[in-house]
C-alpha cells in the first residue's frame, strides 16, 4: 500500500493560450497539472491519476520536476485538445473550444495500492468524471471536486454550461467543493458570493471554497472568511482555481484552520499568477510573499 496526503485525478490537456494581445502559446495543461504541482512544490505528497492519448512516459515525465509527486498514467482513445482565447487583461473573459476529449475515468482504474486522505477530483468538463465516481470515491478518502467537471459540457466543439443536475444528491459525499464565482451562481442562482456558499453548504458539501479575481472565499458553515489576491500581474492567470484550491487542500491537511490555510493558498496563487505556467515556488516562497503583502 502507497500512502499520500493526496490523489488528484484528472485529464492532463494538450491546451492552446492565445492572450488578449495575440500572443499564443501551446502547452500541456489541465486541472491535474496545476493542482499538482501547487501541491507537490509545497511539501503535500501526492499521487496523480493522469489520462490522456499519451505514452506513459511522457505523462510521466509532465510531472517530472514536481516533487514528492507520484504519476499513475491512464491511457485514452483521445487526449483532451482545447484552445483558450482570452478576450481582456484581467482573463477573465474567454472563449474555449475543443478539439476531442478523454474516455470517462471509472472506479475500476483508480489502484488499489493508494491510500490518500484526499481525492481530488480535477476533470475538466462534463463526463470526465461520472456522478457515480463521487460516492465510490468518498467510501475511500475524504472527497474533494472541482466542480467545473460537472458544469463544463463540449457541444458542437465549444464550451457550455450547465447546472450540475445531480447537485442536490451528490453533495452530501462532498468535503470540499471548488467554484468560481459564475460557477457559484451557476449552481445557486445567486450571484453574492457569500449566500452562494452558504446554499451550497446547505445542500451538503461540508466547505465550499470560491475564487474570484479579487479575493478567494471559504465556509464551512461557521465564519465566511475571505483573502484578497494581490498578485503584481497577470502573466499566469491559467491555472488560478486549480493552484487555490491544491494549495488550500495542502495547508488543511496539515492542520491549518480554514482562515490560516486561505491565507496561503491565496499568497500561493498571488504569486504564481506573476509567472507563467504551473507554481514552481517552495512553501517558504509563499510564506516570504505572505509577510511582505499581507502582513503590512
Amino acid at each position: 500500500m502507497s500512502r499520500f496526503d493526496s490523489l488528484i485525478i484528472g485529464e492532463v490537456a494538450r491546451d492552446t493560450n492565445v492572450d488578449y494581445d495575440g500572443t499564443t502559446v501551446q502547452a500541456i495543461g489541465g486541472a491535474v497539472y496545476y493542482s499538482g504541482f501547487a501541491a507537490a512544490n509545497i511539501g503535500h505528497r501526492i499521487a496523480v491519476l493522469p489520462k490522456a492519448d499519451m505514452a506513459p512516459e511522457e505523462l510521466k515525465a509532465a510531472f517530472a520536476k514536481a516533487p514528492n509527486a507520484a504519476v499513475y498514467p491512464l491511457p485514452s482513445t483521445h487526449s483532451f485538445v482545447t484552445k483558450n482565447v482570452y478576450h481582456t487583461p484581467d482573463r477573465e473573459r474567454r472563449t474555449s473550444t475543443v478539439d476531442s476529449k478523454i474516455d470517462p475515468y471509472q472506479p475500476e482504474e483508480v489502484p488499489e495500492e493508494i491510500d490518500a486522505k484526499i481525492w481530488h477530483l480535477a476533470g475538466l468538463v462534463g463526463g470526465d468524471i461520472p456522478n457515480e465516481f463521487l460516492p465510490f470515491a468518498a467510501k475511500r478518502a475524504m472527497l474533494a471536486i472541482d466542480v467545473q467537471c460537472m458544469l463544463r459540457w463540449v457541444e458542437n466543439g465549444g464550451m457550455v454550461y450547465r447546472d450540475w443536475a445531480a447537485k442536490r444528491e451528490m453533495l452530501p459525499y462532498v468535503r470540499f467543493l471548488k467554484t468560481d464565482a459564475a460557477e457559484a451562481e451557476i449552481l445557486t442562482g445567486l450571484t453574492d458570493r457569500e449566500a452562494a456558499a452558504r446554499q451550497l453548504h446547505a445542500w451538503g458539501a461540508k466547505e465550499i471554497v470560491i475564487s474570484h479575481n479579487t479575493e478567494m472565499l471559504a465556509y464551512n458553515g461557521g465564519e465566511i472568511v475571505t483573502c484578497p489576491v494581490k498578485a503584481r500581474n497577470l502573466s499566469g492567470r491559467t491555472g488560478r482555481g486549480d493552484t487555490t484550491f491544491a494549495a488550500y487542500l495542502a495547508m488543511r491537511m496539515t492542520g491549518a484552520n480554514m482562515k490560516d490555510a486561505l491565507l496561503y493558498a491565496t499568497a500561493c496563487v498571488s504569486l504564481k499568477m506573476e509567472t507563467p505556467g504551473v507554481f514552481r515556488g517552495t512553501k517558504a516562497d509563499v510564506e516570504d510573499y505572505i509577510r511582505e503583502f499581507y502582513n503590512g
